[in-house]
């Protein structure tokens, strides 16, 4: 049956199927085994090049014949070659059949049956020996029940060939190929002995699954094939290329990693290091750096592998060496900056500062290809991500800063590029550039001050980053944003650099309709130009980001809940009540104690300081909890009750204290024996930070500021009396004697209010 591509095919392709075309097909048909093979021969010199013919011959059911082909051989069951058929233990040859019985031999000749240790017939001589029975026929030679035929493996490892090179046509072959099942058959061909076999297989699964439309899972589908891939490596140098590519395209997930750890992948690629080999060096330094990325555990394992007496390591450094070919040292940087991720090698060995590093930055120079400065940029800034004193050292290397602008401005009307076809490439994927330029000016501002504002200094770059915002390419603005994320965590650049660029507009727009990657990183920038000292945090408010931020919260992705709250968090943060109402409004109160009860520690956590900062200053407290006291008491008892951290709790007391800090809100706490008996066990609790907030939270029980003088001293003296009567002022007075000297001062301090 023929294997069809998935789109609907055209006239203008069904005209281009060929008689021709039709004629290498119908050749595969041919009873004579010699022209089958002359006409996948003929094939295969047909679609070398011609992306038209391997359509043309996939839509005329070649695959599948090439693949009854392949298969033929792989087992017992039948195999044809020239003048002779082997059908389980039976040849058959002309006007003669052998039978092997058990301890004889009988041919079969006309009219006569010879039992003998050898007989010779024309075109044949059988000869008996101890164990064994040889045929040897033109062409053929059978030992046992096995033939091995010339002309049948050639046939075999032709058709791979065809295969490999119809694999290497577009994407909808492969899908073709793929649906065919092309990989079980020629995995399946991979058991059989001839290695010239094997390698035309191995080539031809190569192409395939390096290909993005074949599924890796099908490598994973059988156990057995692994092993059997591992065992094949050492075969020869072309099995240990085509099996590393294959290893490295389909590694692309943790269990992936695992499977191949667990199946000696480390022990048999370590050896190709040293190979006279430089296509199977490099294919093991790209399979290493796909095992060893984010995986401690190859990782650690990779630090003690010894190759050729050396530790594994220091090969990769020596790989790095000036003189060695670009992609060597730069795959090489690869593995030790992954090694170093993963915590296998520390940040300042010096593998990684003064071999690794500076290796990195050569990368960036704009004598490199472009995608060469790609991806030496991006592997600079996953390396000094996390460490603040790589991210230093690589500032101030070969001017990285600026040679960084050079990203932007590529290719340049006097580029040096000469190559058409190159220059044609590079228009094409410039934007990678800055993408790769916005993701490690990111990484090197990150926690520097200094180097921030190096950067902001950079020419045009806060003008770059804002159009970065609105490029079609949606890599590049999340790298953009990322990068303005970075700079943003300064307070220095969000009241100048921030503010003239009003960079909070681009931002705005980018935030609408955003993929959830987008909105979790813009959504971090935005938290911090909320913040009070920001510029820009009155136009944003402005600009109706209260909604936006309200529907962050109900997101089922944590981070996004995180974010939508962080940023209410700072908006309310010595806000007008305006603003104060304005987002219990928007939020709403089922929402805001839908996130008190939160499975993610950092939504309640933020919860809690939006709660916090809406419950600041007496007039607000009082009319917040006038309204909403009876849930908010409920949500702090439950937090109280919980099985919460030191952390939360801490934050739940607070809550507390800037209630009773409240002219009438306070009652709320004086009335509900329950929350008085909470605090009095906080007061008592082993860890210092729960003791300083109920204590507070006493201070402001006991503390009298209402403006009425009489209420007040009637009010306040109920409280105390009551505070007195339930054990609270005997506590202070031992907490007065606290070790801790910020509890033993709060404690004084309450115990003053008590006796004044």
């Amino acid at each position: 049956m023929a294997c069809l591509l998935e789109a609907p095919l055209r006239i203008s392709v069904l005209s281009e199927v060929t008689a021709t075309s039709r004629h290498y097909v119908d050749r595969l048909f041919h009873p004579d085994p010699q022209k089958v093979l002359q006409g996948v021969i003929d094939m295969k010199n047909a679609v070398i090049g011609n992306n038209k013919q391997k359509a043309n011959l996939i839509v005329l059911g070649a695959v599948p014949r090439l693949l009854y082909l392949l298969q033929q051989g792989s087992s017992s069951s039948e195999l044809r070659t020239e003048g002779a058929a082997v059908l389980g233990s039976e040849l058959r040859t002309e006007g003669a059949v052998v039978l092997r019985t058990e301890g004889a031999v009988v041919l079969r000749t006309e009219g006569a049956v010879v039992l003998g240790s050898e007989l010779r017939t024309e075109g044949a001589v059988v000869l008996r020996t101890e164990g064994a029975v040889v045929l040897r026929t033109e062409g053929a030679v059978v030992l046992g029940s096995e033939l091995r035929t010339e002309g049948a493996v050639v046939l075999r490892t032709e058709c791979a060939v065809v295969l490999g090179s119809l694999a290497m046509g577009t994407e909808n072959n492969i899908k073709s190929l793929v649906d065919c099942h092309i990989i079980p058959a020629l995995l399946q061909g991979l058991v059989c002995p001839d290695l010239i076999f094997i390698e035309a297989c191995l080539r031809c699964l190569r192409t395939v699954f390096i290909s993005p439309v074949t599924p890796v899972q099908l490598l994973y589908t059988d156990p057995t094939v692994i092993p059997h891939l591992m065992s094949l490596m050492s075969r020869s140098p072309r099995t240990q290329d085509y099996i590393t590519q294959v290893f490295s395209h389909c590694c692309q997930s943790p269990e992936h990693q695992t499977v191949l750890f667990n199946h000696g992948a480390i022990q048999n690629i370590a050896p190709m290091l040293i190979s006279p080999s430089y296509k199977v060096r490099m294919q093991a330094l790209k399979c290493f750096s796909v095992l060893a990325y984010e995986n401690t555990q190859v990782s650690m394992t990779l630090v003690n592998v010894l190759v050729d007496g050396d530790v594994l390591y220091q090969v990769f450094v020596r790989m790095m060496q000036r003189d060695r070919p670009i992609e060597m040292q730069l795959t090489a940087a690869k593995c030790l900056t992954y090694m170093c991720r993963a915590g296998a090698i520390r940040t300042d060995d010096r593998c990684i500062v003064l071999k690794t590093l500076p290796c990195l930055v050569r990368m960036c120079s704009k004598e490199r290809l472009l995608e060469e400065r790609v991806e030496g940029a991006e592997t600079l800034a996953y390396l000094m991500e996390p460490d603040v004193e790589l991210q230093r050292i690589a500032s101030v290397t070969d001017h990285l800063v600026a040679m960084l602008a050079d990203y932007f401005k590529y290719p340049s009307s006097v580029s040096a590029i000469t190559d058409i076809k190159r220059l044609d490439h590079d228009l094409k994927h410039a934007h990678e550039l800055r993408q790769a330029a916005f993701k490690l000016y990111a990484s090197l501002g990150s926690n520097d001050e200094d180097i921030r504002k190096k950067i902001t200094e950079t020419e045009n770059m806060m003008d770059r980053i804002v159009s970065g915002l609105s490029e079609s390419s949606i890599k590049v603005r999340l790298a953009a944003v990322r990068c303005l994320h970075s700079l943003s965590r300064s307070v220095q650049q969000l009241r100048t650099s921030f503010h003239d660029h009003a960079v909070w507009k681009p931002l705005m727009k980018l935030l609408q309709n955003a993929p959830d990657e987008v909105l979790v990183m813009g959504s971090s920038t935005l938290c911090n130009l909320l913040l009070e000292f920001s510029p820009s945090k009155e136009p944003i408010l402005e600009s109706g980001v209260i909604e936006l931020l309200c529907s962050l919260t109900q997101s089922d992705n944590p981070a996004l809940r995180v974010n939508g709250i962080w940023a209410l968090m700072n908006m309310a943060f010595q806000a007008e009540q305006k603003v104060k109402g304005e987002i219990v409004r928007a939020l709403g109160t089922e929402q805001l104690f839908r996130l008190l009860s939160d499975p993610d520690t950092n939504v309640l956590m933020k919860t809690l300081g939006l709660l916090r900062n809406l419950l600041s200053t007496r007039p607000h407290i009082d009319q917040i909890m006038s309204s909403h006291g009876k849930q908010i008491m409920q949500a702090v008892t439950l937090i109280l009750e919980g099985e919460h951290s030191i952390e939360v709790k801490e934050q739940t007391l607070c809550i507390l204290a800037n209630i009773a800090d409240g002219n009438t809100a306070k009652e709320l706490i004086m009335t509900n024996d329950d929350i008085l008996q909470k605090i009095k066990y906080y007061m008592g609790h082993s860890n210092v930070k729960l003791q300083l907030a109920a204590t507070f939270c006493i201070s402001n029980l006991i503390w009298n500021e209402e403006d009425s003088e009489a209420d007040a001293m009637t009010g306040c003296q109920e409280r105390q009396d009551k505070l007195k009567e339930l054990g609270f002022v005997d506590i202070l007075h031992k907490l007065t004697q606290a070790l801790d000297p910020n509890l033993c001062e709060r404690a004084k301090t309450a115990m003053q209010h008590y006796l004044a």
